[in-house]
């Protein structure tokens, strides 16, 4: 259907809602546009990842080289042997950029179908596109960008990395004395620019994560025309589970940065895998739960509806088989119409199949499927470091045992 729809009550056409984008907008936006680097709907994406990319990784290694600490043993970690900022800056940030595209094209098409299968009624339509106006106004807030910032600065780098998140000892970014940390050139464009750059994409993507959450939230509350027969048995809103695979790149860059923290504690500081058991678990229950908990507002509409549709149908169904009995079992059928390969027959399957379908109603618009396949997107940066377990060799002999 084209950008005009056609009303719930099946009457003339209505125009579509505003067109709603997650990521078409904010200041960044503006600026990547105005710096040739994005188009008006992202395009120029190979253009973006190799620029910032290259503006956080680059300077490192140009700098740590005038330093000394590209390579050898004058510290303890020198820049080249450094896997998670290498994984940070050169994986996770391209991917939160890559997500970016997919998150827009596929929540465009997402929103129109809330209209396209008539789920918000002509009463509530007004409200509906108040909706979407109030989650683009929060997309382009510029208040909202300069708080992220400002927590980059303070928080993510002032306290968190400089406290915790930086190896112990004399590293390629700095060296401690006398208690002090003293960063190194490379060190101070760390701290300036690289890590407050892929730490902004990544709290961006939170921010957008939560206004999609709101967003849900709202419509959630509009009296949604879900329709208990339909046969994506989540009243109409199957749809849903197709959008939580448009974050799978935000997914995947999360579990790069658990992988490639894990593995420099692991070769430098003599950690094992297993220490880190509780934080893989709970990095992929959250991002999970941050992709389809906000799906699970639609659970108290889908009762209604199944609660509902339960009743009628059933209703329907004790009339349909009183009226099949008296007419079959109890004598009331027309004398020449035959009993083989009447249409009753039929009929009555196919209500009791309405009926099941109703009955199999699920109450959250997801499947344990894509909860086991984001998980799964999440850890898999992760499984490559059970070789700190395990020798390639004996893995690949227990493999060849197995399939043998």
């Amino acid at each position: 259907m084209s950008t005009a729809t056609r009303a719930a009550d099946g009457g003339l056409f209505s125009p579509a809602p505003p067109d709603f984008s997650l990521v078409l907008g904010g200041p960044l936006y503006q600026l990547l546009r105005g710096t040739g680097l994005a188009g008006d709907t992202l395009q120029l994406l190979h253009r973006r990842v190799i620029v910032l990319s290259l503006v956080a990784w680059a300077p490192l290694l140009a700098l740590s080289a005038l330093d000394g600490y590209l390579w050898g043993s004058r510290v303890a970690l020198p820049f080249l042997r450094d896997i998670e900022m290498h994984v940070r800056l050169l994986v996770a940030l391209p991917l939160l950029i890559v997500a970016e595209l997919i998150v827009h094209r596929r929540m465009r098409l997402v929103v129109a179908q809330f209209i396209d299968r008539g789920l918000i009624s002509q009463d509530a339509r007004a409200r509906f596109e108040a909706i979407i106006a109030s989650a683009v106004r929060l997309r382009n807030s510029i208040t909202a960008e300069l708080l992220l910032i400002a927590f980059v600065y303070v928080v993510g780098v002032g306290f968190i990395w400089r406290n915790l998140g930086a190896l112990d000892g004399t590293n390629w970014y700095g060296v401690a004395t006398s208690g002090a940390w003293q960063p190194s050139r490379a060190g101070w464009w760390l701290g300036a620019v690289s890590l407050p750059l892929f730490q902004f994409l990544l709290l961006r993507w939170y921010f957008r994560l939560f206004i999609w959450a709101r967003f849900l939230w709202q419509v959630s509350r509009l009296g949604l025309q879900l329709q208990p027969m339909h046969p994506d048995r989540c009243g109409g809103l199957g749809f849903l589970a197709g959008t939580s695979y448009a974050f799978s790149p935000v997914l995947l860059a999360q579990g790069s940065l658990v992988a490639g923290y894990c593995a420099n504690q692991i070769f430098y500081a003599g950690a094992k895998l297993l220490d880190f058991k509780m934080d893989v678990i709970g990095v992929v229950a959250v991002m999970v739960f941050a992709v389809l908990g906000p799906l699970l507002v639609f659970s108290a509409p889908l009762a209604d509806a199944k609660r509902r549709g339960t009743r009628e149908y059933g209703t329907l169904a004790q009339r349909y088989v009183r009226e099949f009995d008296e007419k079959w079992l109890r004598g009331r059928a027309p004398a020449d119409e035959p009993f083989v390969g009447s249409a009753d027959i039929q009929s009555l399957a196919d209500l009791g199949n309405s009926f099941e379908v109703v009955k199999g109603m699920r109450l959250v618009p997801f499947t344990t499927q894509a909860v086991v396949q984001l998980a799964a997107i999440t850890v898999a940066p992760v499984v490559p470091l059970t070789l700190t377990m395990i020798s390639l060799e004996e893995l690949l002999g227990r493999l060849v045992k197995i399939v043998i």
